[in-house]
This record gives structure tokens, C-alpha cells and sequence, in this order.
């Protein structure tokens, strides 16, 4: 039973996190484009360090944390589709040091990014997103 429930969790983390991963480079886009230090730039400094710190950030801790018990206790360590989803967990989570390190950025005022590189790094969570939901639900080794 607890480990529905932590799979729940899991799940629930998962979504967070990914809201927040697709939402901080569309945020990035704007930013790029606002005057530094306009209101605009100052409420997108503090949207962006607000959402990374409150939601991002603890819902991939409480994801990785999760994810981790889950694979424990279910053996997954042996299965191919789990190595090919783990690297590509490594990866968004090396995507989501990347936002943080824009973050702080855009908070110095040291973005030299333009919007067209925030729009296509929008779509890398989602292209990562779809290859481990897809590995995770069809597991095709």
C-alpha cells in the first residue's frame, strides 16, 4: 500500500515540476526582451526566483526522492527501459541547473540570451518529457 502512495507522490511531483520547468524559460523569453531594470524586468526577477525556489526546486527533490524509493523497492535497477529513463531524468535535471543558473542571470542583470534561445530551450522538457513517459508507460526494453 505505501508504495501507491508514494508513487502518487511521485506522479504529483512530477507535474509540478514539469509546470514549472516548461513556465520559467516562457518567463525567460519575456525577460530577455524587457529594459533592464523596468518594472517589467523587476517583477520577472522575482516571478522567476519565486517559482524556481517555491515549486521547482521542492518538486524535484520530492521527485528524485520518490522516484528513487520507488525504484528500490520495485526492482527497477534491473530493467533496460528504467536506464534509458534515468538518463533522461539526468538530463532534465541537468536542464533544470541550467534554469537556475539563468536565473540568477536575469537577477544580476547578466542575461546576454536572446528570446528566440529561451524559445527553443522551452522545448527541451517537453522533447525529455515525452521520452520518459513514453519509457515509463510502454517500456519498450
Amino acid at each position: 500500500m505505501s508504495y501507491d502512495w508514494i508513487k502518487a507522490l511521485h506522479v504529483i511531483a512530477i507535474i509540478a515540476w514539469m509546470a514549472g520547468m516548461l513556465y520559467l524559460p516562457r518567463l525567460f523569453v519575456y525577460h530577455a526582451d524587457a529594459v533592464k531594470g523596468s518594472d517589467k524586468s523587476e517583477t520577472l526577477k522575482l516571478m522567476e526566483r519565486r517559482l524556481l525556489k517555491a515549486i521547482i526546486n521542492p518538486a524535484m527533490i520530492v521527485a528524485w526522492i520518490a522516484g528513487l524509493w520507488l525504484v528500490w523497492q520495485g526492482g527497477w535497477w534491473k530493467a533496460g527501459w528504467f536506464h534509458g529513463k534515468f538518463a533522461l531524468v539526468l538530463l532534465m535535471s541537468g536542464v533544470h541547473g541550467m534554469l537556475s543558473r539563468y536565473v540568477k542571470n536575469f537577477a544580476a542583470d547578466r542575461n546576454e540570451k536572446p528570446a528566440r534561445f529561451y524559445r527553443i530551450l522551452n522545448e527541451v522538457p517537453t522533447v525529455l518529457m515525452i521520452g520518459i513517459v513514453i519509457l515509463v508507460i510502454v517500456k519498450p526494453f
